[in-house]
């Protein structure tokens, strides 16, 4: 059986989805994986085989702020997860992220590749690799700009603004690959699957800006939205971020079979899977 921590989330919901009967889920009303007495007792009642951690502080802002409860949630509940699966001799799966880079590199990142992260976001999830690693039987997979059906992030946000807008200003000089959660899902399922363990990178191929995104969410969407570049510099957000962080997945590939698609085609399946959904719901309310 698959344990997934934090179930309830924009990852977790698409896992769960897709595991089916191999999973149990859990979230924040059912353990609190800063507390060590929390994750024995859930983890020593299920008894599972797979522990995959979707829980996380992921306010990368918030972090700057809020230090000490990134390095407990992103950072010491890693580590109580992993003496819990430790002690049943359960695989702990580790979801951690590209800002653990610096973004310097100039090429895409690969595993071997040197952490630098430049936030306390980035920091907590880098501690949070290194405390998986108290289990003996750990993967860890990096990923990025992520973005589904159960949760708030870009391309939600995009299309909201861009009913109430014409014209956005967007930074052009972070690049990264937009990743949709379903694929993401899918490499994790993969990488179990195959027995493979250590650091593994995730993400929807090819890449792109931001302001390169919001582009594409928007033609994709039939949406008239000028889209106007920025630089981080301008943005002057509290965390820095990774200018360049795109994620080499080939060991995904070559270890796992599993070959993402390039990010544009998920979001087009992604913009009509959400599509479906809200006429689903339309008609359903209709009906009432």
């Amino acid at each position: 059986m698959i344990l997934v921590v934090g179930a309830n989330g924009m990852l977790g919901r698409d896992l769960m989805d897709l595991l089916g009967d191999r999973a149990r889920g859990v979230d924040i009303d059912e353990i609190d994986i800063t507390s060590i007495e929390s994750v024995l007792k859930v983890v020593s009642e299920f008894k599972p085989a797979t522990v995959i951690n979707c829980a996380a502080y992921t306010d990368v802002d918030g972090c700057e702020a809020n230090s000490e409860k990134a390095m407990e949630v992103n950072g010491e509940g890693v580590g109580y997860l992993a003496m819990a699966c430790r002690e049943i001799g359960a695989l702990l799966v580790q979801i951690s992220t590209d800002y653990v880079f610096d973004g310097g590199k100039g090429s895409p990142y690969q595993e071997y590749d040197a952490p630098h992260p430049l936030s306390i976001y980035g920091e907590s999830k880098l501690a949070g690799e290194m405390n998986a690693a108290f289990s003996p039987e750990h993967l860890i997979v990096r990923t990025q700009w992520l973005y589904g059906l159960h949760g708030k992030n870009f391309v939600e946000t995009m299309l909201r603004l861009g009913t109430e807008k014409d014209r956005l200003t967007v930074v052009d000089d972070q690049i990264g690959s937009p990743t949709w959660t379903v694929d993401l899902a899918k490499a994790i399922i993969a990488l179990v699957d195959k027995g493979c363990r250590g650091i593994y990178h995730a993400a929807n191929s090819d890449f792109c800006s931001w302001n390169g995104f919001a582009k594409a969410i928007f033609e994709e969407s039939g949406l008239t939205v000028s889209v106007v570049p920025m630089t981080t510099v301008e943005l002057n957000r509290p965390a820095r971020r990774p200018l360049y962080s795109t994620l080499d997945c080939g060991r995904l590939v070559a270890d796992s079979g599993f070959e993402p698609q390039p990010w544009r085609q998920a979001l087009k399946e992604y913009l009509k899977l959400r599509a479906a959904n809200q006429n689903a719901k339309g008609s359903t309310n209709g009906t009432r």
